[in-house]
């Protein structure tokens, strides 16, 4: 088996992890909230991250670290703005439209009339899961789409970090800048909670931060070494799917018959771009052009 195939099917795990960990994250709303949920899903991650990791500050230099400290920024912007769309509009069509921003990044690398059909597809899809849902919430799409914005921000830095630093010392920063910033949230939570709720919120804030940041985040950065952008843009068209069936099985939120349908198209589109993919060699102009 190629290292590239190794690579995508690291990188389809991922995505289904970060959806079972953001449906088992979503089960403790009424407790925290979106902004507590994601404050303990950093701190977890972080911790466990730096554990690992173990980045050596000292020598760093400025141009090095640059992409993961804006890297946290980042996942700070996309996880808030995800979980606020879930909240309103349910995880799998708030992940669907998500999705846009990988989506985005696939179509911006691409020059064939084929990647044309294939975003088309993903449109018709998108217009079935969201103009078909009735009283949908504009505010929730709104977050979903700056989730989506963030989303295509994470690839590209996520791709620089892990050309700057070595092993997963980009995301343990990045995660360390991400707790800091969602700090207060953490403390509003806890403060806010009844002694009797610190262990279950305690319980589901180290399964969703493990599952949802910490691992996926680590495996994110290593296949982008090692498979185009483009490819790997695509390749997260696992996602909606996964939270579909991860929003059935943990939190009970069913898609209708058309919600079915759209997801089917961007699922079915982007997998006919995955397939249909050219590779570039790496000493290509564009190859260089496109990853810079």
């Amino acid at each position: 088996m190629s290292a590239e195939r190794i690579a995508a099917g690291a990188a389809v795990g991922g995505a289904v992890a970060v959806q079972l960990g953001a449906a088992i994250g979503a089960t403790i709303f009424p407790l925290v909230g979106p902004g507590g949920v994601t404050a303990v899903r950093q701190a977890v991650a972080a911790i466990a991250l730096l554990a690992v990791a173990r980045p050596r500050l000292r020598g760093l230099t400025w141009r090095a670290v640059r992409p993961a400290l804006l890297l946290g920024v980042v996942l700070v912007t996309m996880n808030l703005a995800l979980y606020g769309a879930v909240e309103r509009i349910g995880l799998g069509l708030a992940v669907t439209l998500e999705f846009l921003g990988p989506l985005a990044v696939a179509l911006l690398g691409a020059r064939r009339r084929l990647d044309l059909v294939c975003a088309i597809m993903a449109g018709i899809g998108v217009a079935l899961l969201t103009g078909t849902v009735p009283g949908l919430d504009p505010v929730g799409i709104l977050l979903a789409l700056t989730a989506a914005a963030s989303w295509a921000a994470y690839i590209l830095l996520s791709q620089r970090a892990g050309r700057t630093l070595p092993g997963v010392q980009g995301t343990a920063i990045a995660s360390l800048v991400a707790a800091v910033i969602t700090s207060p949230l953490l403390v509003v939570a806890l403060v806010g909670l009844d002694p009797s709720q610190l262990l279950p919120v305690a319980v589901v804030g180290l399964a969703a931060g493990i599952l949802s940041s910490a691992l996926p985040y680590s495996i994110d950065l290593i296949v982008l070494r090692r498979v185009p952008r483009q490819l790997f843009s695509v390749l997260q068209s696992v996602h909606p799917a996964a939270a579909a069936v991860a929003g059935l099985l943990v939190l009970g939120q069913a898609l209708g018959a058309w919600q079915v349908v759209g997801l089917v198209l961007i699922t079915a589109g982007n997998v006919v771009a995955v397939s249909r993919a050219t590779p570039v060699p790496a000493d290509s102009p564009r190859r260089m052009v496109a990853e810079a």
